[in-house]
């Protein structure tokens, strides 16, 4: 069999119309030989009756407090509702198929309620349909323990449902429909001459999705990579190739190769806030980084961006938590240590698999902000990027200097 794994996101699936262009993109791979299984997310926005955050709004009007087991369930009718459409859409279209929920197409899960990891996939029951000649359509996002429990994967699970799926079934290649063309140089909303970019590796995206880009989870290329299954992001609406992911930037055939560009694309990530611990000691002898992060770690405030010196102490944390980092930190009562917070940053950050081992990268980056007058608070590095922490308000200036400092505009 010769299996191609389709996800479409749920402005693929929202209405008639756009589902019947899913349709036919499911439909085009059944011509071109393939054994199509679709995954879907659910169909709509927060007040559309379908939407996930309509139904959790739903429940929550009768009681605030929702107990984590029936929160998973109401939060895996959205996919369901999706699929029964999705496959009855197929139905009208002369195309045999059916649907079946994440548990049904053997999504085993922990049971880690609202986030769970997924531990195996029996897709034994998804094979027989398949030789049975029908599309399998099935509801993204979810699975079930092993004594039956309903869970959810958290964000980006129906990516997540769509790689793990391909990977047991040895598909040739997963294509994930949304409404862009592929992944792209950088936010065309913040740089107007980003483009698609045509090939890019594994690596290159799971940083970009972690660094800010939002077209594939990173979850589900991590799956997709030690399986070995290439990724198509492609346009529900168009029919431009999209973008490949492999783990060399280049397609199997070696018609498409990737560029020599030390930098792929520009990344970016808001409500970001730089949390600045002044000490009088060195930090390092007196136990206090130790005391710094296990304190936080036990708030469950997530720390990013990390610099140890002598007697400073700086990273970033979400906006959003930046008053509890605070408040944890002051409450530790540490004498001669001052914590202080920056709000209304930004990281920035330039991606690329080319940079390993390329003197001048971090010059380039540097000499870049300062011509484009925006100042950096501190820094980052991977094998595959560089981040920088500014300011909000010079968010823009700084995506736009880097992607001309390293040609990537259309």
């Amino acid at each position: 069999m010769k299996i191609l794994v389709q996800k479409f996101g749920g402005t693929s699936v929202a209405t008639p119309a756009q589902r019947a262009r899913a349709a036919a993109k499911v439909l085009e791979a059944k011509s071109r030989g393939y054994s199509p299984v679709v995954v879907v997310s659910a169909m709509g926005r927060m007040g559309e009756p379908y939407a996930t955050d309509t139904l959790i709004e739903l429940i929550r009007n009768v009681y605030r407090e929702v107990d984590g087991r029936e929160l998973d369930l109401v939060l895996s009718c959205g996919e369901v509702i999706s699929t029964i459409v999705m496959a009855q859409t197929l139905r009208a279209a002369g195309c045999p198929a059916v649907g079946l929920t994440g548990a049904q197409a053997g999504i085993i899960t922990d049971d880690n309620f609202g986030n769970t990891s997924i531990l195996e996939v029996r897709p034994e029951r998804v094979v027989e349909h398949i030789r049975g000649g029908r599309v399998v359509v099935v509801a993204g996002f979810q699975g079930a323990t092993r004594s039956g429990e309903v869970t959810t994967l958290g964000r980006g699970g129906s990516d997540t449902t769509a790689a793990a799926l391909a990977v047991a079934l040895g598909a040739e290649v997963i294509e994930i429909y949304t409404d862009v063309e592929g992944i792209m140089t950088a936010d065309p909303r913040m740089v107007p001459d980003a483009r698609s970019l045509r090939v890019m590796t594994y690596r290159e995206v799971v940083e970009m999705a972690h660094l800010g880009a939002k077209v594939v989870h990173p979850r589900a290329v991590e799956i997709a990579m030690e399986g070995g299954a290439p990724i198509r992001i492609r346009n529900t609406f168009s029919d431009e190739p999209g973008t490949l992911v492999t783990s060399t930037g280049s397609s199997p055939d070696s018609s498409v190769i990737r560029s020599d560009k030390v930098a792929t694309g520009v990344a970016h990530l808001t409500n970001v806030a730089q949390i600045r611990i002044d000490s009088s000691r060195d930090v390092n002898e007196s136990g206090i980084v130790g005391r710094v992060f296990r304190a936080l770690a036990g708030a469950g405030i997530s720390v990013d961006l990390i610099n140890v010196f002598p007697e400073l102490i700086c990273f970033t944390v979400s906006e959003d938590a930046s008053d509890a980092a605070v408040g944890v930190l002051e409450g530790l009562r540490i004498e001669g240590l001052t914590v202080r917070a920056m709000r209304g940053c930004a990281k920035v950050s330039v991606v690329g698999a080319g940079m390993r081992g390329v003197p001048g990268v971090m010059a380039r980056v540097v000499e870049a902000l300062a011509e484009a007058k925006v100042p950096i608070y501190q820094t980052s590095d991977s094998h595959a990027s560089i981040s920088c922490l500014v300011r909000k308000e010079d968010m823009q200036k700084a995506m736009r200097g880097l992607h001309r400092e390293f040609g990537l505009g259309a």
